[in-house]
């Protein structure tokens, strides 16, 4: 089934901080996972893709650098939203993070409502649709916290899975995607689900938004897009 909270992996090893950082991310609607260590972090990446990761510079078994780079030489976590945690502020640090394809980068002690700035900052950049509290599209609203859609102010029943189809392909105006890429952004890329099952999805949601379906096109041979215009 797709998750229903845009989930956070927090990898830091320090009780007291990943404890306050859940409580935080957590008391804004975030889901948090916690991760002491690169093996336990490397561990719940293998079982499903986070929606973000905020990573600790310094690790038990692994410089924080070295996981960062693991993950951006992988195809399937090369584009996973990071930012690192550092007590380091020097400069080079920084830019050292950042050259190894950290999104952002945060020094402690730090700022907890500059943090959940940052990343819902971050989010609006790489994963629009989880980042935005609402989307607009022509007649149809999406108001992704409290998962309410309407249409020309009318209320749309939608289930768990056709909310979020409909919101990925709203953030995502003209963009073309394949049957297996929705199914691992809208399932999960762990989901055990057939291609066909984006179809039905697809059919359902159309049928629910009546006229205002007309934007989400079928691209023949390749998957579906929703038209900007």
């Amino acid at each position: 089934m797709p998750k229903d909270q845009t989930s956070i992996l927090i990898v830091e090893d320090e009780p007291s901080i990943s404890e306050l950082l859940r409580f935080m991310l957590q008391d804004v609607g975030y889901s948090v996972i916690l991760a002491q260590d690169a093996q336990e972090a490397n561990a719940h990446i293998a079982r499903e893709l986070p929606d973000a990761v905020l990573l600790d510079w310094m690790l038990p078994d692994l410089p924080g650098l070295t996981l960062l780079s693991q993950l951006r030489n992988d195809p399937r976590t090369a584009a996973l939203p990071i930012i690192m945690l550092t007590a380091r502020g020097m400069e080079e640090d920084k830019i050292k993070g950042l050259n190894h394809g950290a999104d952002d980068y945060v020094t402690k002690p730090f700022s907890p409502k500059e943090l959940v700035a940052r990343i819902q900052a971050l989010l609006r950049r790489k994963t629009p649709e989880l980042g935005k509290k609402v989307l607009v599209h022509g007649a149809i609203r999406i108001d992704t916290e409290r998962f309410e859609v309407t249409v020309d102010a009318v209320p749309v029943e939608l289930d768990q899975s056709e909310f979020r189809l409909l919101r990925f392909l709203a953030a995502h105006p003209d963009r073309i995607f394949s049957r297996s890429q929705l199914l691992d952004k809208v399932w999960g890329d762990h989901a055990f689900i057939e291609e066909r099952t984006v179809d039905v999805h697809i059919m359902r949601l159309r049928k629910c938004l009546g006229a205002a379906a007309d934007n989400i096109q079928t691209v023949r041979g390749i998957g579906y897009k929703m038209s900007a215009g």
